[in-house]
């Protein structure tokens, strides 16, 4: 598969999808306290999606996965499946939302703190969300793949953790993934150069601990093999003639810009 270049119509729809995948995190944080299972953050999130947005739940089936959203709770990496767990005070949680709206996909995901976050939580969730900004913040024509992820390696490290490197961010439009893969983390000047009209997700997994992942044996389920915490923000991104836009932005991100 190679990179897609998006038509001015195609971008529009990924604009439409991107805001609804926003819009779905932005609806469901006052749910996000403890006491809350994941499943019925899952089922308000998919009625608000199938009811409210007229779109699909895009991870609802994919593969085989059984759920429309994926929730990630302490040490779990990503693609943690909804079910009974209950939050509790201290926890942190990951909530990956991804839509589809007229055959187009915006992904995008948040961490929540679940009452007063312990000391490690807040470092690795700010972590995580400043080395996506600095990330986004390269995205322009020109700017080679291998730069972002060196920015996003190099400012993770410096504040003492470290970046999961089994997945990554991708290409988005039509499919849920496309190419290319965007890593976080390389060298500087490698990697593919970006070119006006490509969408993709830049989605950095930051571990407080070591590195090293492993996969549950429900074959979706990705942990730190120390245990550690795990955090992750995603957002779907355009690269535009002279920079970027945030397709998946929320109001209340809006100063970030």
């Amino acid at each position: 598969m190679s990179v897609s270049i998006k038509t001015a119509e195609e971008i529009e729809k990924m604009r439409l999808a991107g805001r609804l995948a926003g819009e779905v995190l932005t609806m469901i944080g006052p749910h996000v306290k403890a006491g809350v299972s994941t499943e019925e953050l899952d089922r308000i999130c998919h009625e608000y999606i199938v009811n409210e947005q007229q779109a699909i739940p895009a991870p609802l089936n994919y593969r085989g996965f059984p759920k429309s959203i994926c929730t990630s709770v302490n040490h779990q990496v990503c693609h943690g499946i909804p079910g009974d767990k209950t939050l509790k005070n201290g926890d942190i949680i990951n909530i990956d939302i991804t839509v589809i709206k007229d055959g187009y996909h915006g992904d995008t995901s948040k961490m929540f703190f679940i009452g007063k976050p312990s000391i490690q939580g807040t470092r690795v969730t700010n972590a995580s969300h400043d080395a996506l900004w600095k990330g986004i913040r390269m995205v322009k024509p020109g700017t080679r793949l291998g730069d972002i992820g060196h920015a996003i390696q190099q400012y993770v490290e410096s504040q003492n953790c470290s970046v999961v490197r089994e997945y990554c961010g991708h290409g988005i439009g039509k499919n849920f993934h496309e190419d290319p893969q965007v890593l976080h983390y390389g060298k500087q000047d490698t990697g593919l150069a970006l070119e006006a009209g490509m969408t993709f997700t830049i989605e950095p997994m930051v571990n407080v601990g070591k590195r090293h992942v492993k996969l549950l044996k429900d074959n979706w389920t990705v942990v730190t093999k120390d245990h550690s915490l795990s955090a992750q923000w995603e957002h779907t991104i355009l690269v535009t003639e002279n920079g970027f836009e945030v397709l998946t932005l929320r109001d209340e991100e809006k100063e970030l810009i």
